[in-house]
């Protein structure tokens, strides 16, 4: 049988009295002599310091801690167990799309939050705009060379928002044939980026983002950076007016900078099946150490949700609404941009 806990002698404030410590005299002295059965009082030093070691001798904070400490481990220990259970038992759930919840939260999220905490030291600003439920379509500038901005999307709308909302990203059909990044994205939430599936999404009450500048936007030369490509055809307005959810403009600010692209080799990019081949100034010079990105300062702002649910059904297939509110978001994205950047003190710190 373990043995009974021992309980501190502050305890005993509960029990004699709001505001009345154990051992009080009348006259506003202390009463000195030890407790039945318990360890003689330490003595006080002048200025009423205790000794060095008396409160973990007596089994204080510092004793209290360790124990909280050691318990939190336990259960870290006993909570990786189960996961690695459930892995190898195939005990989880993923939804239609392929979805883990349980992955993404406990192993992809922890693995990118350092990146985006430590290393781009990501600031964040607007969350409140996005809604605590319900469907909503974040649409954002895409830049980077690689598409780290859109991970890093992804642990800010998590970890910032209160309800800790998950951002379901639509993808190009590139990434959906690489091997092992099509798995993880599949796992992480990321979708095919078409209009059949972001419409299921967001009528399903999630939250999705989209990034309409595409291959354009992260394949453009340093010297056009934050300069918006074309969204499209307003794709992604037609699917938000259908599904009646807010559209919430997004803008990254420090993504430009982690792989300034100064040139593009066409010809190693038609060999290789990709939209660009990126020559930055320490790739491919460096090899594999080129490919590490520069730890850039981040701002990611969401603007002033535009709300979609008082249009008629109908208004899905005007081309002239479309085009009209794809270019407030572009243009709200853009002034967005252009105010950071003016804020901005440098591109590092």
């Amino acid at each position: 049988m373990a043995d009974a806990k021992v309980i501190p002698f502050d305890d005993d404030r509960s029990r004699s009295g709001a505001g009345r410590r154990r051992g009080t005299l009348p006259g506003g002295g202390r009463d000195r002599t030890p407790p039945q059965g318990g360890p003689a009082p330490v003595s006080a030093l002048p200025g009423g310091q205790v000794p060095e070691g008396a409160a973990e001798a007596a089994g204080g904070p510092s004793q209290d801690a360790g124990e909280a400490s050691v318990s939190g481990w336990d259960r870290r220990i006993a909570g990786g167990l189960a996961f690695l259970r459930r892995r190898l038992t195939g005990d989880y759930e993923v939804d239609e799309f392929g979805y883990d919840k349980e992955l993404t939260d406990q192993v992809l999220m922890s693995m990118l939050r350092p990146l985006a905490d430590k290393y781009f030291r990501v600031e964040v600003k607007g969350i409140e705009n996005i809604p605590s439920d319900g469907g909503a379509l974040i649409v954002a500038n895409h830049s980077g060379t690689l598409p780290l901005d859109g991970l890093m999307l992804q642990v800010a709308v998590h970890d910032n928002h209160p309800a800790e909302r998950h951002l379901r990203l639509l993808a190009a059909d590139l990434v959906f044939m690489l091997p092992v990044v099509n798995e993880l994205a599949r796992k992480a939430g990321h979708t095919l980026a078409c209009a059949e599936d972001a419409e299921r999404l967001l009528q399903s009450g999630e939250v999705v983002g989209v990034m309409p500048e595409g291959f354009k936007g992260i394949g453009k030369p340093f010297g056009e950076r934050y300069k918006l490509q074309r969204f499209g055809r307003g794709g992604f307005v037609s699917t938000a007016l259908r599904a009646g959810v807010p559209i919430v403009p997004c803008s990254i600010v420090g993504a430009e900078e982690i792989y300034p692209m100064i040139g593009n080799s066409k010809t190693l990019a038609r060999v290789l099946g990709v939209p660009y081949f990126p020559i930055t100034p320490t790739f491919p010079w460096l090899g594999p150490l080129g490919a590490v990105p520069l730890p850039t300062k981040w701002t990611i702002q969401f603007g002033e949700p535009i709300p979609t649910d008082g249009y008629p059904p109908e208004a899905a297939e005007d081309p002239m609404l479309m085009f009209n509110l794809t270019d407030q978001v572009r243009e709200q994205i853009q002034h967005t941009l252009y105010k950071l950047l003016v804020q901005r003190r440098s591109v590092f710190f």
